[in-house]
Parts: C-alpha cells; sequence; structure tokens
C-alpha cells in the first residue's frame, strides 16, 4: 500500500465541508472519516485541520457546538451552515469541471 497523501488547502476545505454536510462531526471525527472514505489516501493532519476548521468557521461556512465525544470526553461538533452549503455547491461544481479538463490532459495521447 502507498502512502498517505497531504492535502493542498483548499482541497482540505472542500473535503472538510463535504464531510459535515452529512453530520455534525468532532475534529477527529472529520480526519478519521476523510481518511475511511478515501480508502487510507488521505489522512489530514492536525497541523492542517484545526487551522482550516477555524477558518471555515471564520467565513461563516461551519458552526461548531461544544458536545460529548463517543469516548466520553467534552469536543467542539462542526456542521455546515446555509451559506456554507452554497459554497459547497459552488465548490464542488468547480472542483467536478476541473478534475475532468486535467483528466482530458493527462489522458492525451
Amino acid at each position: 500500500m502507498s502512502k498517505p497523501t497531504d492535502l493542498v488547502q483548499g482541497t482540505l476545505d472542500l473535503l472538510i465541508l463535504k464531510t459535515v454536510a452529512v453530520e455534525p462531526m468532532h475534529g477527529w471525527a472529520i480526519a478519521q472519516r476523510i481518511r475511511q472514505v478515501s480508502k487510507e489516501v488521505l489522512q489530514v493532519n492536525q497541523g492542517a485541520l484545526y487551522p482550516a476548521l477555524h477558518r471555515l468557521e471564520q467565513q461563516s461556512w461551519i458552526t461548531a457546538e461544544w458536545g460529548e465525544s463517543e469516548n466520553n470526553r467534552r469536543a467542539k461538533y462542526y456542521s455546515l451552515t446555509k451559506s456554507g452549503k452554497k459554497y459547497l455547491q459552488s465548490e464542488q461544481a468547480n472542483w467536478e469541471r476541473l478534475s475532468a479538463a486535467i483528466g482530458l490532459v493527462l489522458n492525451t495521447a
């Protein structure tokens, strides 16, 4: 198996928004979910995750609320806001357009 891949900042924001769109999650769970869904290819380290969560919260794309985690510890749970949902839809469309264009270039003989 190859080693996990580090993420580019803008990509991390998109992945976080997509992950919390499903259900509110705390930081560690967000990182684990991204890793799990990507079949261990994408790994989000805490040094990138928490600044990204803070940035997304400042943009009002996510909101945070304190709660209790699975192991009975206090944790901040993040969820998508209405403006975050709109931003996610826009960025996801941009990502799909961009990745399709890159795929065309890479698959050209």
